[in-house]
């Protein structure tokens, strides 16, 4: 890639968010404001071969996405008048102090995340408003077609128009929520591009990178909330593993066989700094939590070093902060990794009545790996294939196929090693 283009490449995933925000209080209008963020990276392409790449390409581009913005509302001002319009949070429009909590960036997150709208719309506008994603991307994202996304995402911002949803930070007795649901959004889109729930890859990178963007982003602008700095932990941590996860054919390596001298150092060593800081707060946030369990697993040298008893110990916080069935789930294997896999058996039992797991194909998953390690075969092969009906990604999907076939060759050996039972 060329210099002029890889700066440029480089500025849409650093500084989108940043042009466009800063736009939209110009023009007071999504579309155009996306209009004039875009008009400006293409200008870039033209002046910086020309006149070389400046020294602040952030600066360069809101600047001149703000004039571009001018100049059209100059020309089409009697047209927009009939529009409507966001509610920017001050009567006069003026620039709000830089590095204060009014930082543009924010308030754009905060409108993208608004209780107002849906779940699925938040994450459509956050994924294409902050992380620069096309709506072909985004559409890709959660296969579906891309015009069925492209008029998921035109509602909302009619929604967020016509509702009249303020363009603003919300105020300080509001802001503990709102952070919440904010979090949970990221959090979202990470998780769906960690562990694609379909599709040919296991990881979508778009997705996670584009998370722990948002994560960083939040966190540069409240840097004081220990929640964010949980959650940022929780990513950054997981992401250190992300290059060991699949190997280079593309099949599924479970943790257990990851090799570890390739976990990226530097994440782990961040994502440890920020858990430190995230569990001095009183009680600790869920996301704190379930970082501190990652962390855990990120400073065991190998698989067998790993601390079983503290990561219990860690999901009952959980589970006591935050009441889920994924969480038991998760603390069942946990459980069946320190006590053996009859324990994690029955820590498990409880959970196959669970209505909202009914249809989690990670639940038939966990209960066929611990079945296959006491030596019930049947029951093993009859959970992984029950798994296999339930999950849609094919990385995942070829990796329950190759535990089927590992599971009927142990049934039908006479002696395997696997049928003493807590092996």
């Amino acid at each position: 890639m060329d210099p002029v283009a890889e700066a440029i490449a480089d500025a849409h995933r650093g500084e989108w968010a940043a042009v466009l925000a800063a736009t939209v209080r110009v023009t007071r209008d999504l579309d155009l404001a996306e209009e004039c963020a875009q008009d400006a990276y293409l200008r870039a392409l033209v002046v910086w071969r020309r006149d070389g790449i400046p020294r602040r390409p952030g600066a360069w581009l809101t600047t001149v996405a703000r004039n571009r913005a001018t100049d059209l509302l100059r020309r089409e001002t009697v047209l927009r008048r009939a529009l409507p319009l966001l509610v920017l949070d001050d009567a006069g429009g003026a620039e709000p102090e830089p590095g204060g909590i009014g930082d543009d960036r924010l308030r754009l997150i905060f409108t993208c995340c608004h209780p107002a709208l849906s779940r699925a719309a938040q994450v459509a506008l956050t994924l294409r408003l902050l992380c620069g994603l096309s709506t072909a991307e985004v559409a890709r994202a959660f296969l579906v077609p891309e015009p069925t996304m492209a008029a998921r995402i035109t509602r909302a911002k009619k929604k967020i128009a016509v509702a009249r949803i303020p363009y603003r930070v919300p105020s300080a007795a509001e802001l503990p929520e709102r952070v919440g649901a904010v979090l949970e959004v990221v959090h979202l889109v990470y998780t769906t591009g960690h562990a694609a729930p379909v599709g040919e890859r296991l990881v979508r990178t778009e997705l996670t990178g584009g998370a722990i963007g948002l994560a960083r982003m939040v966190h540069a602008l409240l840097p004081g909330a220990a929640e964010v700095a949980g959650l940022l932990a929780l990513l950054l941590l997981s992401e250190a593993r992300r290059d060991t996860r699949v190997t280079p054919e593309g099949r599924l390596v479970l943790l257990a066989e990851q090799d570890r001298s390739r976990w990226d150092a530097a994440l782990i060593a961040e994502g440890s700094a920020l858990v430190v800081r995230a569990l001095t707060n009183r009680p600790p946030t869920r996301y704190a939590v379930q970082a501190a369990i990652t962390a855990v697993h990120a400073e065991a040298p190998d698989w067998a070093s790993t601390d079983w008893p503290e990561i219990c110990g860690l999901y009952d916080v959980l589970l006591a902060l935050w009441p889920n069935p994924v969480v038991a789930l998760n603390r069942a294997v946990a459980l069946g990794m320190r006590d053996g896999p009859e324990a994690g058996l029955a820590a498990l039992e409880p959970l196959l009545a669970e209505p909202a797991l009914a249809t989690y194909g990670y639940l038939s998953a966990a209960r066929a790996e611990l079945l296959h390690r006491v030596g019930r075969w049947e029951e093993a092969l009859w959970s992984y294939q029950e798994a296999l009906t339930l999950i849609g990604n094919a990385v995942e999907r070829d990796f329950l196929e190759r535990k089927l076939i590992e599971v009927r060759a142990a049934r039908d050996d006479p002696n395997p090693p696997g049928r003493r039972a807590g092996s």
